[in-house]
């Protein structure tokens, strides 16, 4: 069977961290005998600088007709003082938004080769295995936005039907791991976080009832991220809550660059990228972590083409190339040697 898979590499290290990701989901496709069909297109900054949008229709169109979508990463300073409807960072969220997709996939678990990363003692990192679900076509990212000369105004908006939906998800991961929900929201200060309670609270008692619900405020929550994050198994959360919070929790692995996600709507495509930014500062020095990139490549396998045997394999080979030394610099101790983008995704492939 071939899948046809569009790449978006987008801008700073994007191109760079997406096309380790394609090596490895290459030599999955050649080990597990399916094809793919690569399609790269413009998205972000580099879109702009050729097309005049940071998101060309070509790029929406192709997305909208294939299996699966791949991101690097997009923005930059470069395109800091251009207008805000321009600027890279409305090419993906307008992608999101084209495609509906409205749930934001963000495992978070800890590694032992490299436990020694994070910036949190030992004990408090052992058997962290998270799922964050975050909102991602809603909330204040997407509400009305104006700009006077001495004021700005940004609105945060959801609906019951967003709510349920991405609770939905979060409902059924959680019985697929260790039945667990966490909901966070703000709902001693804001109307939409109210309002997320009461919808959460119905959809987990009257369609979950086999799971443990709990809720907290996003505040508290941040700080139990820290202090007990193994006693978290699904997160379900609003847009920006979730943007927050998952940058919180890459410091359990020891590094952002550690990360995926999936962004999953309805039906097909679903898009893939890892959850750090563009890196201007180390962009073209083949020195970025691609282990996001390629646990996000395991995670298209898993959710878009249906192949969690090929997921796995590369989930173990990132986890096998860790175990026999391979770091980059994000991640190697003090004293420790690194090495560069390519030499490690060449020590997952010899794993995988």
């Amino acid at each position: 069977m071939t899948f046809r898979i569009v790449v978006l590499g987008g801008d700073g290290v994007g191109p760079e961290v997406a096309a380790e990701a394609v090596r490895v989901l290459e030599a999955a496709a050649s080990k597990f005998n399916f094809e793919l069909e690569l399609d790269e297109q413009l998205i972000g900054g580099a879109a702009y600088d050729e097309a005049g949008s940071p998101l060309p229709d070509a790029t929406l169109q192709a997305c909208k007709s294939a299996d699966a979508v791949f991101l690097g990463a997009v923005g930059g300073p470069k395109w800091a003082d251009i207008e805000v409807r321009l600027r890279p960072e409305q090419g993906l969220l307008g992608l999101r938004k084209a495609l509906g997709l409205f749930a934001n996939l963000r495992p978070v678990a800890t590694i032992p080769a490299i436990i020694g990363s994070s910036p949190l003692r030992a004990e408090k990192l052992a058997g962290v295995d998270i799922m964050v679900v975050r909102e991602l076509t809603g909330g204040i990212y997407f509400g009305r936005k104006e700009r006077t000369n001495d004021s700005a105004l940004d609105t945060c908006e959801y609906t019951v039907g967003e709510i349920e939906r991405v609770c939905r998800v979060a409902g059924r991961l959680a019985q697929g791991r260790r039945g667990k929900v966490t909901s966070i929201d703000k709902a001693n200060v804001l109307e939409t976080s109210r309002l997320w309670r009461e919808v959460a609270t119905r959809i987990f008692r009257d369609e979950f009832p086999d799971l443990t619900v709990e809720h907290l405020l996003v505040d508290a929550a941040a700080m139990h991220l820290l202090s007990r994050p193994a006693d978290f198994d699904v997160m379900v959360t609003e847009n920006m809550f979730g943007d927050i919070l998952t940058d919180e929790a890459s410091m359990l692995p020891g590094s952002m660059g550690m990360l995926a996600s999936a962004s999953l709507g309805e039906g097909p495509p679903g898009l893939y990228e890892p959850i750090h930014g563009s890196a201007p500062d180390i962009a073209g020095k083949g020195v970025a972590n691609p282990s996001g990139a390629i646990l996000s490549a395991a995670l298209l396998l898993r959710y878009s083409l249906d192949a969690p045997v090929a997921a796995a394999a590369i989930e173990a080979a990132v986890t096998g190339a860790l175990a026999s030394g391979a770091r980059t610099r994000d991640i190697a101790a003090a004293g420790e040697a690194s090495v560069g983008t390519r030499a490690f995704t060449d020590a997952i492939l010899r794993c995988l």
